[in-house]
């Protein structure tokens, strides 16, 4: 879609449910920078970081309309964008910005052809398919598996070293912190 900029928001209180694990906005915003630094077309936002109260999508979008006047999209999982009803506003954010769809496993998308979706402008990554999510990364590293290949060397070091998740294997953070020589 030639996007100029990639900016990445992680939620500050999310309304949908609980903070996995009781993990710190401010470590979830770390966790992020992390992952995207060495990108110089990424970027993350303290939008939602530093807002009070729960965080809502649309709120989101309308505050960052005006800072980003050439125009925005909204990037999600399939996944994700099928409960948009559930969401806060879900016509005013479906009119309000044009959705990039990561696909997922199971999803098809001839789900995204009915209404509400046809009130917004749906256009799909063109991808294979991503059987992996956030609460999937949690879980096993809560189990205390490896999550190493499935997320940034610098994201698993900071989760090992905060513990978060209950991921406090140190064998783990030093085969990472060394390269893989334990």
């Amino acid at each position: 879609m030639g996007l100029a900029e990639v900016v990445f928001v992680p939620c500050g209180i999310p309304p949908h449910r609980e903070v996995a694990d009781g993990v710190a906005k401010e470590d979830r915003y770390e966790m992020v920078k992390r992952a995207v630094s060495g990108y110089p077309r990424f970027s993350v936002s303290r939008i939602e970081i530093d807002r009070g109260g729960s965080s809502y999508t649309i709120d989101t979008v309308r505050a960052l309309q005006g800072t980003y006047p050439q125009g925005m999209v909204f990037i999600v999982g399939a996944d994700l964008l099928l409960g948009i009803e559930t969401w806060k506003e879900p016509d005013a954010l479906l009119s309000a910005v044009p959705f990039l769809v990561a696909p997922r496993n199971g999803i098809r998308r001839e789900a995204f052809s009915v209404p509400p979706f046809t009130r917004g402008t749906i256009r799909f990554l063109e991808m294979e398919e991503v059987d992996l999510s956030s609460s999937w990364v949690r879980a096993t590293a809560r189990r205390g598996e490896s999550i190493d290949g499935w997320v940034p060397p610098e994201v698993v070091s900071y989760i090992a070293e905060r513990g978060l998740y209950g991921y406090r294997n140190k064998a783990r953070l030093r085969a990472t912190e060394t390269g893989g020589r334990v």
